[in-house]
């Protein structure tokens, strides 16, 4: 049971992530304004020990608190709600980041710019409180927060004019998309009067006792709501920016959006879908989430095939990643286990896409090539990063002992469970078919020749990075059972907490 001081971490412990972010941001625009230009270089390392100090005392806590029976999880006045599933989001999220800026120290386009470090903290911020979100003005507050320090990312390396295109695209598509789903958002508030979302459940689904008038303009509500977490996560038809923000962008930064920003807005979408839709629509979204879900995983896939540009393969490779995590979301209709397999599959994902990005980072320190020729003879150039790709590799295309073959395996399940075998079988082709682009790089790396074959130099902290990732992928698969259990119970945890 709680002790004494209940009512102050009842305050606290919804919104501790976010305290400490602030704390963190003050003390790094600080070092930024104070320290001397030459000092600067350290602020990676105080980002990113910042970052994973975070996580541990999040966990530590979070878990403490969110077990007892007299802890409502409720904060800010009832706009937060952390339970198990949110304090596993919020990890991804500060694990990821703390990653990231061990990589940003290694690039020569960030290494010691305080700014970077900034718009990463703000951006944290945002999606910590996506993944924790009870109200629907925090979900567009929290989103936009997150979305404007991921576009300032993006658009880092001013000059450099694939950099710019990638900021301006990625803007110019999230504006849009933005105003769409604020739309979408306002509809709902407009048909109920409610924001919060353990009071929307019941008004919806009053809505709907209306008759066909009634669902109707929850569906457009809907396809409004849609479009804009579907640019989030990159789902077919919203995929467009994808590639070439990936390709134009520093790569710690789409290390970064391709991880923690998945992450925290598939953590929003299982939420929004299991509390939030009454189970009278789920005819509606279900189906259309399924559909989406086999067009967006073959669609990215067959792009990834004719790739060249490593980091536009892993672009398209993430848009069918995004159609494989959907699957999760679409068993949300039948089954719990879908929230889980989809939590598995994000902590599994954050974990390889880091992998594959700081191997990307130090061939890029070394050639400034993003080419998957130029990996060719990377094993006898450096054995330790081609065994990293390799582990990442095999991981997002589902091979096992890495951790991508449970992370599929635990989808696909859900997926039969709730009775859509048919799309665990376009899954499982889909699978089938990504070998092939993700083979072919283990090939060039193995087999190819290159003229020049020297050693290549790894950076220290970017060799952190890579040991965390790499053994991390490796327990993730052949000790999967103690995560599973965590992403079932977190799961569990999602309604049983509303009143």
């Amino acid at each position: 049971m709680l002790t004494e001081s209940v009512p102050l971490m009842q305050a606290v412990v919804p919104v501790l992530p976010e305290m400490g972010l602030l704390l963190l941001l003050i003390l790094v625009l600080m070092h930024g304004v104070f320290s001397p230009k030459e000092s600067r270089r350290t602020v990676c390392v105080i980002t990113g020990v910042g970052f994973f100090t975070l996580m541990v005392i999040h966990l530590s806590v979070g878990f403490n608190f969110v077990g007892d029976p007299d802890f409502s999880g409720s904060g800010l006045g009832d706009i937060v709600r952390v339970d198990a599933f949110a304090v596993m989001f919020r990890a991804m999220i500060l694990l990821a980041a703390a990653l990231t800026c061990l990589m940003s120290g290694e690039s020569r386009a960030i290494n010691r710019r305080v700014e970077f470090y900034v718009a990463l903290i703000v951006a944290a911020l945002g999606m910590c409180l996506m993944v924790a979100a009870n109200d629907l003005i925090l979900v567009y507050v929290a989103l936009e927060t997150a979305s404007v320090s991921l576009y300032i990312m993006a658009g880092f390396q001013r000059d450099s004019k694939l950099s710019s295109e990638a900021g301006l695209k990625y803007y110019l598509f999230g504006a849009v998309t933005s105003a769409i789903l604020l739309y979408g958002l306002s509809l709902i508030f407009g048909f109920t009067g409610e924001t919060n979302f353990s009071r929307l459940g019941p008004a919806l689904s009053a809505l709907t006792a209306n008759g066909s008038e009634g669902v109707f303009a929850l569906v457009v509500a809907l396809l409004l709501v849609l479009v804009g977490l579907g640019f989030k996560v990159a789902v077919v038809p919203f995929h467009f920016w994808t590639p070439d923000v990936y390709e134009g962008s520093p790569t710690p930064s789409v290390a970064f959006i391709s991880t923690a920003s998945k992450a925290a807005s598939f953590g929003l979408l299982v939420r929004f879908f299991s509390i939030v839709w009454p189970a009278e629509m789920i005819p509606y979204w279900a189906g259309l989430l399924a559909a989406l879900a086999a067009i967006t995983m073959t669609l990215g896939n067959m792009l990834a095939l004719v790739q060249k540009n490593i980091k536009r393969m892993l672009g398209y490779s993430s848009i069918a990643q995004a159609g494989y995590a959907l699957i999760g979301v679409v068993a949300l209709s039948d089954t719990e286990l879908g929230a889980a397999a989809v939590a598995f599959y994000m902590a599994m994902y954050v974990l390889t896409n880091l992998a594959a990005f700081a191997v990307i980072s130090a061939v890029e320190w070394n050639t400034g090539s993003v080419q998957i020729a130029d990996y060719a003879g990377l094993s006898r150039r450096s054995f330790p990063l081609a065994i990293v790709m390799v582990v990442a590799m095999l991981s997002l295309g589902g091979v096992p002992p890495a951790a991508g073959f449970f992370g599929k395996f635990f989808l696909f399940s859900a997926a039969v469970d709730a009775g859509y075998t048919w799309l665990a079988i376009i899954g499982v082709v889909n699978a089938i078919i990504a070998l092939f682009y993700y083979l072919t790089v283990i090939k060039v790396m193995f087999v190819g020749k290159a003229e020049d074959e020297s050693r290549y130099t790894i950076r220290p902290r970017l060799a952190v990075v890579l040991w965390v990732t790499g053994v991390g992928i490796l327990l993730m698969g052949t000790l999967a059972s103690p995560w599973w259990r965590w992403a079932v119970e977190a799961s569990q945890q999602l309604t049983v907490m509303l009143p």
